[in-house]
């Protein structure tokens, strides 16, 4: 692991939403962060060499017959614990206090008044803003444990047993509606835990490229470059770590963003001399793709056929010796691993397969290496600019692995992609000149399997609706619609519906995540 020799935090998930914002939270402090199954054996949490654990939030009631539990001994390890929501229900629980059910479930932000001097609210005042979001609630405490904060309708908002170092919170401070609860947070890693600040990307850097040399020795490997931040960077950081051994292959599927396969040519290939091959399977893709319209059957065709043109693609640069290349590297981020599995059957369920975890054939020729599995998004940035990428390519807004097969809602068709590929880049080029793109986490088009009447021209139309994505968020985790200023909708709006044939109507999304995904497929 690329994190050896660096203070950890064990964060146990029991199915919240939020598990991980608390890991990206903890690695703000500079603390390397892991997300374990709830039931994670004491033999895995040790290995693991924590300095601290994190219970997580979760969707259940810990009298629930199902309920997920963890392993006991993680109260006996001698380590901090920290329980969040679920988890503070679940540590009371286990010592013999008492956890009843709302009379009304409690949502939304509340005012947290600080009773006790606590280690966890050190430099935090008397009163916070909190955000709660939970149906049960702590009604009476275990022996040991005393009440250190409170808000009107919970008198057990905050608990500790100080002497054996367990703390419980019955709010999130881990989300942004919790507007201190990152030094919260930084209380619990560096004052209780003693978990020194070691985590950076400089060290991440190092360690990763020395990781690599030693995994890969003489082998070459391939690497699927599609101009996006995730793939850029792990070009970028393994021609750093093994240089002319690195080849990459850039696939035009047909699904991507217009003249995108110019650009990514002559950025890899002309700036930065990395060895380059280009491949066009559009015909390949979209041969596959015909008559398929449910989103999770074009993402699995998109990853096979992805790997196979790979494989194809291997055996001609390797000259009949397909033994040249012995690993296949993918940009694989941490969200991709977390959302792309219901870790150790807990209660967080599949929510989408990515094409770069979950579409992999079995008879795939390849070892896998994704050297930026650890980091979560914004880190995937920092790590760029620490190698010296451009700010066009580090800031750039995240793309879909699977391109626009999963904002073309229903059947993919060379038209249908043509049309999008116009509105999306009215939406670049106008988010870019009005200084909003890169303001924004993501902004772009769908185009929806929906036809509406419109009058252009004194004629009717019946033509494609196209729906206007834009959101903000930290790191994808979560995120809010974007209140863009109306005369700039209006603009984007306009000039789509008049300049993009086969668009009559513009409708924007102002779903947030969650419920919604950010992307619509």
């Amino acid at each position: 692991m690329s994190n050896a020799g660096h203070s950890r935090i064990v964060i146990l998930d029991f199915g919240s939403q939020y598990t991980q914002v608390i890991a990206r939270r903890i690695r703000e402090c500079n603390v390397y962060s892991i997300i374990l199954p709830y039931n994670a054996s004491a033999k895995e949490i040790a290995s693991h060499e924590p300095k601290g654990i994190i219970l997580s939030g979760g969707p259940s009631s810990v009298y629930a017959k199902k309920a997920p539990h963890p392993n006991k001994a993680v109260f006996t390890m001698g380590l901090p614990v920290l329980g969040i929501c679920y988890g503070v229900q679940l540590m009371a629980h286990f010592f013999g206090g008492k956890v009843e059910h709302s009379e009304r479930r409690e949502y939304g932000a509340a005012k947290l008044n600080v009773a006790q001097d606590c280690p966890l609210f050190k430099g935090l005042g008397a009163t916070m803003d909190i955000w709660n979001s939970h149906g049960d609630k702590v009604t009476k405490l275990p022996k040991g444990f005393k009440a250190v904060a409170h808000t009107e309708n919970a008198p057990y908002a905050a608990i500790e047993d100080r002497k054996r170092g367990f703390y419980g919170l019955q709010f999130h401070p881990e989300v942004v509606h919790t507007p201190r609860g990152k030094e919260l947070l930084e209380n619990f890693v560096h004052t209780i835990c003693k978990a020194p600040a070691d985590w950076t990307m400089g060290s991440f850097i190092d360690e990763t490229c020395e990781r690599i040399r030693k995994q890969v020795g003489d082998d070459h490997v391939l690497l699927g470059l599609s101009g996006g931040v995730d793939s850029s960077v792990a070009a970028a950081l393994l021609h750093k770590a093994i240089g002319d051994q690195l080849t990459c292959v850039f696939v035009n599927n047909g699904l991507l963003r217009a003249n995108e396969a110019e650009a990514v040519q002559k950025l890899f290939g002309d700036n930065f001399k990395i060895k380059l091959k280009y491949v066009d399977a559009t015909k390949r893709f979209l041969t596959k793709l015909k008559g398929v319209t449910d989103p999770e059957k074009k993402r699995k065709i998109i990853g096979n056929e992805f790997v196979y043109v790979f494989q194809d693609a291997t055996k001609s640069l390797a000259r009949g010796k397909a033994s040249k290349f012995k690993w296949l590297a993918q940009g694989t981020l941490y969200p991709d691993v977390i959302e792309s599995v219901a870790i150790g059957g807990n209660p967080a369920a599949l929510i989408k397969s990515h094409h770069n975890v979950g579409g992999l054939p079995k008879d795939m020729d390849f070892k896998l290496l994704e050297p930026l599995r650890e980091l979560f998004k914004d880190e995937v940035r920092l790590v760029g600019a620490e190698l010296g990428l451009p700010k066009e390519v580090v800031q750039r807004q995240p793309f879909p692995g699977p391109g626009l097969a999963v904002r073309i809602l229903g059947d993919i068709t060379k038209e249908r992609i043509r049309i999008l590929q116009e509105a999306d880049s009215i939406v670049v080029a106008e988010m870019k000149s009005s200084g909003w793109y890169y303001k924004v986490w993501q902004s772009f088009a769908v185009l929806l399997p929906v036809k509406s009447v419109g009058v252009m021209g004194d004629e009717r139309t019946y033509e494609n609706c196209c729906a206007l994505r834009i959101v903000e968020s930290q790191d994808g985790m979560t995120a809010d619609w974007v209140r863009l200023p109306y005369d700039l909708l209006a603009r984007i709006s306009s000039r789509i519906v008049n300049e993009v044939k086969g668009i009559n109507r513009c409708v924007y999304d102002i779903t947030s995540k969650p419920p919604g995904t950010i992307e619509w497929e």
